[in-house]
């Protein structure tokens, strides 16, 4: 071959170039490609192969619209696949019948002429050139460099990936991204203990309450907060100006109906109108003894002491005294330091399915390198307000056997566990949630 004939196949691979960079359209494009390459490369009959969700062959060289439902074009098809999958990693393949399996060979010879030339379009589809005479190697280097700048031009007119796509390609690469993959999948799918955190306090698991035992206003509190306390201890009073003067009033009353018996008693010695008098005075007697002993009674019960050992929980000695209060109204709880359990509230934003018998950790704000072991008991069927107003389901839960108890009254937060979930799950679990409301799903 000459000087002059290699000049002017420069120029027409030029020109191929330029034009393909001018089409206006992957049609344009296509028509360029299995017609117009036979200025550079003599070919009898050419096919274009488009890939994508629907790979398809998009243009037929002689053909304005291929149909595609032709056998010509359903055998074209499996051609390019087989094609495409034998040489992964080849931009050209020089092919023919003897090379395929032999559901396509058997028909090549009624499709196609004798030697085929097949050029990937960097990755986007790929063309085929068929023709009775071999191709020779410089027709096939000439055949990779048009292939090249038909796959550049190819890109700007192709449609976007979709992440199927995108997932496909990235897997062709090697076996080292699928084992890159099945290593993420592994990580995502590794099942993890499904937890919330939630306000806690420690709280006595079987209080006694002390209530107000009469109506009336607090004279007195003789303890302070949390103060441990013996069996039978001052506790509180309250004011007793109104049963002392109704006590008093009682005993003159007394005092008075038993001067009346005495006179009545004398009388009726010698009168028998005296006897029906007694009967009277001694009723009267024991009706007044009764209220002085009534008032009496509960004169004593304003005075409360504690009926066990415990410490003395309530709020500040100033808040009570002074109090008026109504008959079986709280004042305080006497606790055992030695009997307490874990209350926690979980906001009804973060609530997730727990079970009695669950795990339950609780890490004091006053110790932060402690942390305390339970067992979840109960769980609050509905959510109420609490603390900022905000809704919140009530749990409870047993500390866990052979560890030191947290002090009565402390405060923290628990880490309630639930379900073992995925990774993937645990860590989209809010924003998740989050999306959902916001799109009403």
């Amino acid at each position: 071959m000459g000087h002059a004939d290699r000049s002017r196949e420069l120029a027409t691979l030029l020109q191929l170039l330029h034009r393909a960079r001018e089409a206006d359209g992957a049609e344009r494009l296509g028509f360029v490609m299995v017609n117009e390459t036979q200025h550079l490369l003599p070919y009898r009959q050419a096919a274009f192969w488009r890939e994508g969700l629907r790979a398809h062959v998009a243009v037929l060289s002689g053909l304005a619209e291929p149909d595609p439902t032709a056998p010509y074009l359903q055998w074209l098809s499996a051609l390019f696949r087989h094609l495409a999958t034998g040489a992964p990693d080849r931009l050209s393949v020089c092919c023919d019948a003897a090379g395929l399996p032999e559901a396509l060979a058997d028909e090549w010879a009624h499709w196609l002429p004798e030697h085929g030339l097949w050029l990937r379009l960097d990755g986007l589809g790929a063309l085929l050139l068929a023709r009775d005479l071999p191709w020779s190697e410089y027709e096939v280097q000439l055949a990779e460099e048009l292939a090249h700048g038909y796959g550049h031009a190819l890109r700007q007119h192709a449609p976007r990936r979709d992440w199927t796509a995108l997932a496909k390609a990235w897997l062709r690469e090697g076996p080292r991204r699928k084992r890159l993959l099945i290593a993420a999948l592994l990580v995502v799918c590794f099942p993890v203990r499904l937890s919330v955190l939630a306000r806690a306090e420690v709280v006595p698991s079987d209080p006694i309450l002390l209530r107000a035992p009469v109506s009336g206003v607090i004279d007195k509190v003789a303890v302070l907060p949390n103060q441990p306390v013996k069996r039978g201890a001052a506790l509180f009073d309250l004011d007793a100006t109104v049963l002392s003067s109704q006590l008093a009033l009682a005993k003159e009353e007394a005092s008075a109906a038993e001067e009346s018996f005495r006179a009545s008693a004398q009388l009726a010695l010698t009168d028998d109108k005296g006897k029906l008098a007694l009967a009277q005075d001694r009723a009267k007697l024991e009706e007044k003894d009764i209220s002085a002993d009534f008032a009496s009674r509960e004169l004593k019960r304003l005075h409360v002491t504690a009926p066990a050992d415990g410490v003395v929980v309530f709020s500040d000695r100033n808040d009570w005294q002074g109090k008026a209060v109504a008959q079986g109204e709280k004042v305080m709880t006497l606790a055992d330091p030695s009997k307490v359990e874990l209350a926690a509230w979980l906001p009804a934003a973060e609530a997730i399915d727990l079970e009695p018998g669950g795990k339950v950790t609780l890490y004091p704000n006053a110790t932060p390198f402690q942390s305390y072991e339970a067992t979840l008991l109960r769980v609050a069927y509905k959510a109420e307000a609490g603390e900022g107003n905000l809704l919140a389901y009530r749990l409870q839960a047993r500390f866990a056997a052979g560890q030191r108890l947290p002090l009565l009254g402390q405060m923290g937060t628990a880490r309630v566990y639930g379900d073992w979930v995925p990774l993937a799950y645990y860590a989209l679990r809010r924003p998740l949630t989050a999306a959902r409301q916001w799109l009403g799903w």
